[in-house]
């Protein structure tokens, strides 16, 4: 059996909720099936490149998901071994906008400052 080289964690909020947890939730099954296919990929093949997983800088990285009809990523970071979900969202433009880089980059923070 092959063992996972990074372990997944959802970012929580101050007031306990976890985002990524609850966009999943809302996605429908299949989407939500093959978005985590492509997370369980990056769990086993940490370090792990394109087309699944790109490096968005300032420890912030991707995880590319092509579903039936658009496009989703699933945005974390890595600390203390762990894959940090972050912020998932469906790309409706070409560039990843600037608003969820921003809020991804800031759970980033908030849950380093915690640990």
């Amino acid at each position: 059996m092959i063992a996972k080289k990074i372990a997944v964690v959802f970012f929580a909020s101050g007031s306990g909720t976890e985002p990524v947890r609850d966009w999943l939730k809302s996605l429908a099954k299949a989407d939500r099936v093959k978005i985590g296919e492509d997370i369980r990929t990056v769990e086993f093949g940490w370090p792990i490149g394109m087309p699944v997983c790109k490096p968005l800088g300032q420890g912030l990285y991707e995880v590319r998901t092509a579903l039936k009809d658009r496009i989703a990523r699933v945005l974390f970071g890595i600390m203390d071994g762990e894959m940090v979900l972050v912020h998932g969202f469906i790309k409706k433009s070409q560039a990843t906008p600037k608003d969820d880089l921003d809020l991804a980059r800031k759970r980033l923070r908030q849950f380093r400052s915690r640990s």
